[in-house]
Order: C-alpha cells, then structure tokens, then sequence
C-alpha cells in the first residue's frame, strides 16, 4: 500500500548534509511520504511487514492499526537545531498539502503528532515523535490486512469435527463483495478434498460468515453465495459427490471476534464446515 506523491510538492525540503556529517544507517531509507528535516541523518531503522501501532484516530479515541510498520530515528548533525515544535510542523504541514488530517497534537513544544493520509481507499499513519533537540522518530505504517500464509490441515479439521462438530478452513479467499473464489484458496480446498477422501462416510456443511459490514440481508446473501461456491468447487472439479455437502450462509449473526477491528472483521469472514 503507498501513497504517491511527488517530493517536490511538500514543505520539507531534502538539503545535502555537510561533509563530514553523520551517515545514514546501512540500507535504511525515508519513507515514500516525505523527506526528512535538512542536516538530519537517520541512525536507526526498522521495517515489518505486518506489526500492530497504536494512534489517535479521527474520533479522538487510541486504536491499533495494522499493516507495513517502519521505525526511523533522525539525529541531527552538529549545529542543527530546529526544535521539535519545528520537526513537528513541518511534517503536519506537508501532510495537509497531501490532503492529510491531524488526528493528534500534543499542545507543549515536546511531544508528537499523529496523522492520517487516505487515498483511493488505502490509508497511512503517521506518527511524528519529537522529545527534544537531540532526535526525533518517524513511525509510518501502511494500513492493511495480513497476507494468510497459513491454510486448512487435513488432519486438523478432522480434530475440529470430531471433537466440536465444526472447523473454521483457513485460506479460502474471495474479492470484497464478492462469491468468486480466488485461485489463493487452491491449498485450503485440497486439503478438505483430502479430509473428505480419506473418510468417504463423512457429511459436513460448508457456512459462510462474514462481517458486520453492510447490511444483515446482503450478508446474508453474500456469505450463502460464497459457502455455495466452496461447495461447487468440490463437486465440479474434485468429484465430491453432491449429497454429501450442504451449504448455508449464517451472514454476520456468528462472530467469533469483535467487529470493532479491522483484525477481528477479517477473523469473522470465514468459512467453516460443520459436520452433519
């Protein structure tokens, strides 16, 4: 996820550093958003891939955001000495040309600023940590879901019906507002095939769940739609036969996490089998 944008139009402007002055950490560079404040170098650096950070939204309430998370800390070289205030400033103000909003704003000379940039539907977070003249710290984290790297186990949706009559499949993907499985969830569905081929006796139910996102009908026929389409899938290209499934779309009306988080909505979208 980024945001584009040309340097150019921001109000930190990049200045080359003195000779002599402080280097840059190996392989460590500037986000993508912005420069840095001149006579600054960046002295440590991190990156992860999906990680969890804590920012005042827009309602005024401290909420995790998931997604792409890089830590960096800006030292200045000799004689530099902005401020934070200054540190601070500049990067609220070149957020708000990138039609950017403050969400918050420590009011003392020390502190920092939280932001947030959205554009075609994706957002970034920005938190700008100045405690005094000495550093300051970029926090950047680029909202989105986590990449499901982990699918279905044979063995362990046996484990599931046999002991609670039900198992939640891992890695069975779709497009948002959609029934069109996705060709990521190939794995996952192999995997029931083989569950359902080693015991030809077993029966199960395919229930879609989603969200609260939408209304209750729509979901309920999205997630009927999409249980159906798990179901076509064994029957048409893995020659289950059809009397042995059954599909049902339960909708939003069987969470198993709070609807209040991105990471909980993505739990709640789901397909499971339940035995019959």
């Amino acid at each position: 996820m980024h945001v584009r944008t040309v340097v150019a139009a921001l109000s930190i402007a990049l200045a080359p550093l003195a000779a002599g002055a402080g280097e840059d950490l190996k392989d460590s560079k500037d986000p993508s958003l912005f420069t840095r404040m001149p006579g600054f170098f960046i002295a440590d650096y991190s990156c992860t891939d999906f990680a969890a950070e804590k920012f005042i939204d827009e309602k005024g309430k401290e909420k995790a955001q998931e997604g792409k998370l890089c830590q960096i800390d800006y030292r200045p070289n000799a004689g530099v000495e902005p401020g934070p205030l200054a540190v601070r400033r500049n990067y609220t103000n070149a957020a708000k040309k990138l039609g950017g909003k403050v969400t918050f704003d420590t009011k003392d000379n020390k502190g920092e600023s939280h932001i947030v940039l959205k554009s075609g539907g994706k957002e970034t977070w920005v938190k700008v940590y100045a405690p005094g003249y000495s550093w300051y710290r970029l926090l950047v984290l680029e909202k989105e879901e986590m990449v499901q790297s982990v699918v279905a186990n044979a063995e362990v949706l046996a484990t599931g019906l046999a002991t609670t009559g039900h198992a939640a499949v891992g890695g069975i993907f779709f497009d948002t507002g959609k029934a069109d499985l996705k060709a990521e969830s190939d794995a996952a569905i192999a995997e029931v095939v083989k569950l359902l081929q080693k015991d030809p006796t077993l029966k199960v139910y395919v229930v879609g769940h989603t969200d609260n996102v939408g209304s209750p009908a729509s979901n309920l026929k999205l997630s009927q739609d999409r249980a159906a389409a798990v179901v076509n899938a064994f029957v048409t290209k893995h020659k289950i036969a059809e009397d042995r499934l059954g599909s049902f779309g339960a909708g939003p009306y069987s969470p198993v996490a709070s609807n209040d988080s991105d990471s909980g909505r993505a739990l709640n979208r789901r397909v499971e089998l339940v035995k019959q």
